[in-house]
């Protein structure tokens, strides 16, 4: 399996089979696994810039990087198990988003 929509769906669809929680409670644990996952690309930013004096530079912008994906794969295997097609919902909400800049300032 190579593409990535079909690889994603399958991590979903394990995870769902795996999951011996309330569909509820497997799709609120995603999430968590989602605010999880942020919480180690602002870990990553903090070692880059070298911010913690405990630590230091304890990492780079390769580990940011890496972390951003793990990040971005968390929330797309969460739209996948909410029953959404992720493939379709990112393209729309991109295409949105795109659309929206065209039509005022951009505040982010």
């Amino acid at each position: 399996m190579t593409d990535p929509w079909e690889i994603l769906n399958s991590l979903a669809n394990k995870l769902n089979s795996l999951s011996t929680a309330p569909r509820e409670q497997a799709l609120l644990g995603q999430a968590l696994k989602l605010s999880e996952e942020t919480g180690e690309v602002a870990e990553a930013v903090i070692g880059a810039l070298g911010m913690n004096p405990r630590k230091g530079h304890s990492h780079d912008w390769d580990d940011v990087r890496a972390e951003a994906c793990d990040a971005a794969v968390t929330a797309l295997i969460l739209i996948a198990r909410t029953g959404a097609d992720p493939r379709d919902l990112f393209e729309s909400h991109l295409q949105y988003l795109h659309n929206r800049s065209l039509t005022r300032e951009a505040t982010a």
